[in-house]
């Protein structure tokens, strides 16, 4: 019996629609092609067009040029972004998000509490934020409303190392803002944080010197901050007690940027040298050199090591010839085999110094004998800051791996450190007794002829520190 054919089956008719279907479909996509290929010859006989005529502007442009001479201004060449037709050009601007300028907050959402004190380059006040009620510090600088140079270079460059750092151990800057009145320059303010002391008032008010283990706490917090900043090839030019702040919880921070600077590798040859306050100048500075490098923050640092050993400036010279004798008699009398090339510096031609052909103790540094419970590690970094050739000064790396920060006792926790009252919340500003650092448009110091040959007479009577001997009975 023959099957039933199904209803769904196809038939003759189904096959000629397929047929025509795939037909039309086919056509289709010819059309399409064809029209593609039309599309991408007008658009090269467009850029072929333009190409031509650019390189015909550009031949009549040089013919003109050479006829009337160099051309005044430059011609700008830029591409275009799309074609007549809406077609995007082949060709790219390379471009970058960048941020946007905004106007300055106003220094009224800021309540002032009080003055702190007065430095070389600003007035530190402490205020509070009216709208959050934290506690800052506002460092208003000093502007000379006549100087028609408008802001410092001392106020640019603080605003933008501060601006750039970013490391526990440094000041943070919160913000730049100005006062109503902003047709005056001098007003003018830095938001930074708050910490409740520097570490110059605290030396003078304690009854005892830090302990050891306080002294390496701090000495590794500066360490640290100053390998942050020369890393990234910026000099602080101004280390110094009352520059380093401490907070109650012991982290201790630098601040005061106005003398800082980025330096490149190698330095460039010609430097102010009137940088750094007097007490904590490295030698090479107070002899005149224009090229210096890092090593000088290392002497500030050396310098400061040894107030908090003993509460007062290590070497308090009354004037550039003064703080050269301190640093001679502390550190020795150069030579050319202690500070290879010294005398070719300006200032040192016409030093006069005591003769040391016998190479006797007496012209060499007595920071052992100045010194005598600190241990043979931490006179060998001390004295390692405070040598006389920079290039033997070790790095703030090297320092944070000396062997003096891992012998007994240990750096103390930082949140163990002693509390002390402050006086940044006191309603008067401190005047300080240190000198402060050197100003712009200040002379250099001229030391001409200066005799230091009788710099160590009578040393050979004086004694020669604590110690002890062994003896075998």
């Amino acid at each position: 019996m023959a099957s039933k054919a199904s209803r769904w089956a196809d038939d003759g008719e189904d096959a000629a629609l397929e047929a025509q279907r795939k037909k039309e479909k086919e056509e289709k996509k010819r059309l399409k092609a064809e029209k593609a290929r039309k599309l991408e010859a007008e658009k090269q006989a467009r850029e072929a067009a333009a190409e031509a005529a650019e390189a015909e502007a550009a031949s009549q442009q040089q013919d003109t040029d050479s006829a009337n001479g160099p051309p005044s201004k430059r011609r700008k060449v830029s591409p275009e972004r799309a074609t007549s037709n809406g077609a995007a050009n082949s060709s790219r601007l390379l471009r970058f998000e960048g941020g946007t300028f905004t106007k300055s907050r106003s220094v009224e959402n800021y309540d002032k509490l009080n003055d702190i004190e007065e430095g070389a380059y600003g007035w530190v006040s402490r205020a509070r934020e009216l709208s959050t009620g934290k506690v800052v510090a506002l460092k208003r600088l000093k502007i000379d409303p006549k100087d028609r140079g408008g802001l410092p270079v001392t106020g640019l460059r603080e605003i933008q190392i501060l601006k750039d750092c970013d490391h526990r151990n440094i000041v943070k800057l919160r913000e730049v803002v100005v006062g109503d009145d902003t047709s005056k320059i001098e007003n003018i303010f830095l938001v930074l944080e708050f910490l409740e002391h520097d570490l110059k008032s605290i030396l003078e008010d304690m009854p005892q010197p830090f302990l050891a283990s306080e002294v390496k706490t701090l000495l590794l917090q500066l360490a640290s901050g100053l390998s942050y900043l020369h890393d990234s090839y910026i000099l602080h030019r101004d280390l110094k007690t009352s520059n380093l702040l401490l907070s109650n919880r012991g982290v201790l921070k630098i601040a005061d940027f106005g003398m800082a600077r980025y330096v490149s590798i190698p330095p460039p040859p010609k430097l102010t040298q009137l940088v750094v306050t007097l007490w904590y100048r490295a030698p090479e500075l107070l002899l005149g050199s224009s090229r210096y490098t890092s090593a000088i923050d290392m002497w500030s640092l050396g310098c400061v090591f040894g107030e908090l050993l003993t509460r007062e400036p290590l070497l308090q010279g009354k004037n550039e010839v003064d703080e050269l004798a301190k640093i001679f008699e502390l550190c020795g009398i150069p030579t050319e085999e202690s500070w290879p090339g010294f005398r070719r510096l300006p200032n040192a031609r016409g030093l006069r110094l005591p003769p040391s052909a016998g190479g006797g103790a007496a012209a060499g540094s007595i920071i052992r004998a100045k010194f005598p419970l600190l241990t043979l590690a931490g006179v060998s970094l001390l004295s390692s800051l405070l040598a006389l050739d920079p290039e033997r000064r070790p790095t703030a790396k090297e320092v944070l791996d000396h062997e003096y920060f891992r012998q007994d006792p240990k750096p103390k926790s930082e949140a163990m450190f002693p509390t002390f009252p402050s006086k940044a919340g006191q309603e008067r500003t401190r005047r300080r007794e240190t000198p402060n650092a050197p100003g712009r448009g200040e002379k250099l110091a001229d030391l001409g002829q200066i005799d230091f040959s009788g710099i160590f007479a009578g040393r050979e009577m004086e004694e020669r520190g604590g110690g002890f001997s062994l003896r075998m009975v």
